[in-house]
């Protein structure tokens, strides 16, 4: 074996290509090594509810989010904001209230959870995928029903 230089370390196997690929993507993560969902579910659906009444930005909200659920907020946002402008009514923050929150956990690192919200003019449902990515919660699905 031939000697490294001084000040690096001889790496033993370097990961290549899709191995690469797998190291820097999210990991898993284990519900014992994942606090309690409650409090992210209800923060989620607070924020969800202030995106579409305009009064929070999308972005805010992208940290808890994979890419798909994401891009259909962002999607369902810019609807919600074209609705509002078009009848002129102006952003204000929402006063919902959260009536319940059901989950359940159908595999290791899985949440699925309902959180019912009433409004001023209805009740409403948010139904949330959760699972463990790198040590914290991330929602896979999201629907405002």
């Amino acid at each position: 074996m031939a000697p490294t230089p001084a000040g690096t370390a001889r790496v033993p196997h370097a990961p290549r290509g899709a191995e690469l690929s797998e190291f820097f993507a999210p990991q898993r993560t284990p519900s014992t090594a994942l606090p309690d969902p409650e409090p992210f579910l209800r923060n989620l659906t607070r924020g969800v509810l202030e995106v579409f009444s305009g009064v929070r930005e999308v972005d805010q909200l992208a940290r808890w989010l994979t890419e798909d659920p994401y891009r259909k907020l962002v999607t369902r946002a810019n609807i919600a904001a074209r609705a509002r402008s078009a009848r002129g009514i102006p952003a204000k923050r929402p006063v919902h209230a959260i009536l319940s929150v059901h989950h359940s956990s159908p595999a290791d690192g899985v949440i699925e959870a309902v959180v019912v919200t009433q409004g001023p003019a209805r009740t409403r449902a948010v139904a949330v995928r959760l699972e463990g990515m790198d040590g914290r919660w991330r929602a896979t699905s999201l629907a405002l029903l």
